[in-house]
């Protein structure tokens, strides 16, 4: 069972380990970690498909190892590898490439790839107890790149401390700063959580995106009330002022909208996580394209979770039911879950994404790039249910 103040997988660091077959990645990631995480052996391909790790590393804090598949698995499922490999590195905060070689071209490609994505490529060769070519690659990666690799040993331990500093001084600039209410409220300010309990929350639970909302707050010294929606009226009646700010669950936004007190701020825990993990701009900008649908239009709805469609699901049945009733029945609605997003978003009008508390920034922004390149309209099920209930406007968005 997970430990009470574990941290979720999207808000840890994800620093992915990439190289050919037999390049050492699994050794280096066993070392790096001190446990046996990843299967070792002199056969290629012994790691099929991405190995995940969540593990504290200092002085990084909570981060996931990422051990993948060889760029050169030559298997007869080598292609499969290679596409979890690839949404491996769209996952990928900091990458760490493993050079086995001096004919370093695929390596090289990979690296023009996560510079393009603007990720921080650390360089290491492998094996230094066991080989007399460290000087020549490195020669080679810096004519090649300017860069030289951090020359390492699985076996005795060299050069992990290395990779260590080279990992703290590659962290993303933004990378544990970022805010899920940035400036919204202060020290003192009363704060409302309207939560209704569906049956999306897990039983004695809640939701991934109200515990880190509520964590927050608590953090900033806020003064938090939560109630469910047939108690908010009521709630309010016992203030003997109204709320600074009111977050509700996205579904309520018409009736927790029609009843709050005039001076209080509004917003949801789905905007919210739309900022905290994407574009928010793009969001709402996406949004206008919402108006132009119409009975022959195509939306893809994404959303991170991989549970087995529930009855009043938001993505799944509320948000394709109130499209259809104003926009008509005929509408193609396609769903996709988890990491299924498609490559080719052409011919969809829209892209509907979840709040996305389930992965992290690096690969919800990697979606959205991916629309963007596409000139594909995207925005989120808060904002789209915002702007469904004529009420966007008037909801506040983090700056």
């Amino acid at each position: 069972m997970a430990g009470l103040n574990e941290t979720p997988s999207g808000n840890r660091l994800h620093i992915g380990v990439f190289g050919k077959t037999n390049s050492g990645k699994s050794s280096f990631i066993n070392q790096f970690s001190g446990q046996n995480i990843s299967i070792v052996a002199n056969v290629a391909g012994t790691t099929t498909d991405p190995v995940y790790k969540a593990m504290e590393v200092y002085p990084l804090g909570p981060c996931t190892l990422i051990d993948t598949a060889g760029f050169d698995d030559a298997t007869e499922l080598g292609e499969e590898r290679l596409e979890k490999t690839r949404l491996a590195a769209e996952k990928a905060d900091i990458a760490i490439i493993l050079l086995a070689d001096a004919d370093m071209d695929e390596e090289l490609h990979w690296y023009e790839q996560f510079k393009e994505k603007k990720t921080p490529v650390i360089w290491v060769i492998g094996k230094s107890d066991i080989r007399n070519d460290t000087e020549k690659i490195n020669e080679t990666l810096y004519q090649q790149t300017g860069q030289r690799a951090i020359v390492i040993s699985a076996a005795t331990g060299a050069g992990m401390d290395q990779v260590r500093k080279e990992l703290v001084r590659n962290l993303p600039e933004q990378y544990g700063a970022s805010s899920i209410l940035r400036e919204l409220v202060t020290k003192g300010d009363l704060v409302m959580l309207v939560m209704p309990q569906d049956i999306q929350a897990p039983k004695g639970r809640l939701i991934l995106p109200q515990v880190q909302t509520l964590r927050e707050l608590l953090d900033k010294k806020c003064l938090v009330m939560s109630v469910t929606t047939d108690q908010y009226v009521e709630a309010l009646s016992h203030l003997t002022e109204a709320p600074k700010l009111i977050i509700t669950d996205s579904q309520v936004f018409a009736y927790v909208y029609e009843h709050k007190p005039k001076k209080s701020m509004l917003t949801s825990f789905s905007v919210l996580f739309a900022a905290h993990k994407g574009d928010i701009e793009y969001y709402i900008e996406g949004a206008n394209a919402i108006g132009k649908l119409n009975g022959e239009s195509h939306v893809l709805i994404a959303e991170c979770c991989t549970h087995a469609p529930l009855k009043e699901d938001i993505g799944r049945e509320k948000i394709p039911k109130m499209l259809r009733k104003r926009y008509g029945e005929n509408m193609t609605i396609d769903i996709v879950s988890g990491t299924d997003f498609p490559d080719d978003l052409q011919g969809y009008d829209l892209v509907i994404q979840c709040g996305g508390c389930m992965f992290n920034r690096k690969y919800i922004m990697s979606r959205i790039d991916h629309a963007k390149e596409q000139q594909i309209p995207m925005t989120n099920y808060g904002v789209v249910i915002a702007y469904l209930t004529g009420i966007l406007d008037k909801v506040v968005i983090p700056g």
